[in-house]
């Protein structure tokens, strides 16, 4: 059975200045406070791939793993993978963003579904993900509004 997590946050930023950062992935260690590192491996046009690494964890596991993702600067939407599972059977990623009347509505959507041995099941999983992406989100609509807000001075 797959999993499907759904968060959502508004940003009082313009489209341009949102979509600039939080595309921007070799700066997410900046962005997001769970990575320690992003480093690129390939650039094809729209598509990127790269590593992700984070801060390590209690018991000393810095978790890595490769993704890959495309933007469409058109559309405003972003489509992702793991290349890398880990202890995801898969994982895929939509980002959407919709200009509204206070800044930009920015969605991620995650689809998955968790290896047998992983140490999580898909509904574990599921509300890891979700009470993390709050605090993520979070993060990332106040920096990206405290640097619109330097570009509008």
């Amino acid at each position: 059975m797959a999993a499907h997590t759904e968060n959502q946050i508004v940003i009082s930023a313009p489209m341009e200045v949102v979509w600039t950062m939080t595309n921007d992935v070799e700066n997410w260690p900046q962005l997001f406070s769970e990575y320690a590192s992003a480093e690129i491996l390939e650039r094809s046009g729209e598509t990127v791939r790269f590593r992700l690494t984070m801060h390590p964890d209690a018991d000393g596991n810095a978790w890595s793993w490769v993704s890959e993702r495309t933007t469409d600067p058109i559309t405003r939407t972003v489509r992702a993978h793991r290349v890398e599972t880990g202890w995801f059977e898969y994982m895929h990623i939509a980002w959407d963003y919709t200009e509204v009347d206070c800044g930009v509505l920015m969605r991620w959507k995650q689809d998955f579904t968790m290896k047998p041995q992983s140490p999580l099941d898909d509904a574990a999983m599921e509300a890891r993900i979700n009470r993390n992406t709050v605090v993520q989100l979070d993060l990332i609509r106040r920096r990206v509004e405290a640097a619109a807000a330097q570009v509008a001075r």
